[in-house]
């Protein structure tokens, strides 16, 4: 069969006239649920941008439905590998099992008010990502198919959450790509929320905050922090807006210190720390250049914890080497804080390092470095943030608990 642009009309072979309509075929074998621009054959000329889609392999078995943008990078994104073309009631059948996984099965409810509803395509939503912020859903679209969509299913979220407000965001760059343009997006005066975790109160800054505003994926890490901290002196290295440092402070530390470049998210730390009555030193520094200069000055702590941005941003090789350059370098410095008996807790939240990647690197940044790590637990996000097993670098985020010895 001739290869062809993907989307351009042309004539059809009797079997391919056969096929359920719109639809695409994949020139190979894949099991994941990203398929880009190079790995599609053909597509029925009627497959529009924005389309569910059925997709073929290359013999013309079904193997699902997916989102179709011929333009973009990840020109197909699939979603659903049974038969049976998805329908609006199917994306509502959908949505509602995503909230009842987290408020009935996991009865996050009960403990906070501030989780994730949606996680891409662990939940069946390709390019959606939803968390809840007290009454104020944050909502992150990475697909043109998900925000020609979205209105009817921020209603349906509203309805089985009981939230009321909603912000929208999409990064500039992904926008790019899946030609979204600036005017498709929908506006919000939310500015910010309050929320409660674990006992702890914190402020969410829409405006300026990170992704959907808040890391709730490190939940579960932060309630066992504090478990880990009392009576010890505690350095928390990219505290973002505190959430590590007021944890192990109402944990019963004796000293917290956080130190984060971004200044918007230092002041947020510092009125979540008021929020709880808790006093800890907030820094506006560089980790890097601020941990030399604690190292010159003798600095040691008790507890260390290293919990940076996403080091690795794209596949690209340069992208990679220069990502987990970053890492090593942040840890080995970090390290050498960390006397005998010491803990140290690390963190990744790139997906495409793997925890056995990420593992190797620390081990061999503190063996160089003459330290032996006693490593105790690995955890990684909360049971909020599941992923789907044919898309592992959903499994983003790795946590690394250890002891100096």
């Amino acid at each position: 069969m001739s290869e062809a642009q993907p989307g351009k009309p042309e004539s059809l072979t009797p079997l391919e006239a056969d096929r359920e309509r719109p639809w695409v075929q994949i020139k190979t074998f894949v099991s994941k649920p990203n398929i880009f621009r190079t790995m599609i054959g053909r597509a029925s000329p009627d497959a529009r941008i924005g389309d569910v889609v059925a997709a073929y392999d290359k013999d013309g078995r079904l193997i699902g439905y997916g989102f179709w943008n011929p333009g973009a990078p990840i020109a197909l994104r699939i979603f659903k590998h049974t038969a049976g073309k998805p329908d609006d009631a199917w994306f509502e059948a959908a949505i509602r099992r995503a909230v009842s996984f987290r408020r009935e099965i996991l009865a996050l409810d009960a403990t906070t008010d501030a989780y994730r509803v949606i996680n891409a395509d662990a939940d069946g939503f390709a390019g959606l990502v939803v968390d809840r912020f007290a009454d104020t859903l944050s909502i992150e679209v990475s697909s043109y198919a998900v925000l020609r969509r979205l209105p009817r299913w921020i209603q349906i979220l509203h309805e089985a959450l009981g939230t009321k407000r909603e912000v929208v965001y999409v990064d500039e760059y992904v926008g790019n790509i899946e030609s979204i343009q600036p005017h498709e997006i929908p506006r919000s005066q939310v500015r910010e929320a309050r929320i409660k975790e674990n006992g702890i109160r914190y402020e969410v800054d829409f405006a300026s905050g990170h992704k959907t505003g808040f890391f709730c994926d490190q939940r579960d890490n932060r309630k066992r922090f504090a478990a880990l901290v009392k009576d010890k002196r505690v350095l928390d290295l990219c505290c973002y807006t505190g959430g590590f440092s007021i944890s192990a402070k109402l944990g019963g530390a004796s000293e917290v210190t956080g130190v984060d470049l971004d200044e918007q998210a230092i002041e947020m730390a510092k009125r979540n720390a008021n929020l709880n009555q808790a006093r800890i030193e907030f820094v506006h520094a560089d980790a890097f250049s601020w941990v030399r200069q604690m190292q010159k000055n003798g600095k040691t702590w008790d507890v260390v914890l290293c919990d940076p941005p996403k080091f690795v941003e794209g596949r690209d090789d340069i992208d990679v080497a220069d990502g987990l350059k970053k890492y090593n370098d942040l840890n080995v410095l970090a390290l050498q804080l960390t006397p005998p008996g010491s803990f140290f807790v690390t963190c990744s939240c790139s997906g495409l390092v793997t925890e056995e990647q990420f593992e190797d690197l620390i081990t061999k940044a503190a063996h160089r470095y003459g330290k032996r790590l006693q490593i105790f637990d690995r955890t990684g996000a909360g049971s909020d943030h599941p992923n789907a097993s044919h898309h592992p670098e959903g499994r983003y985020l790795k946590v690394l608990w250890c002891r100096v010895m």
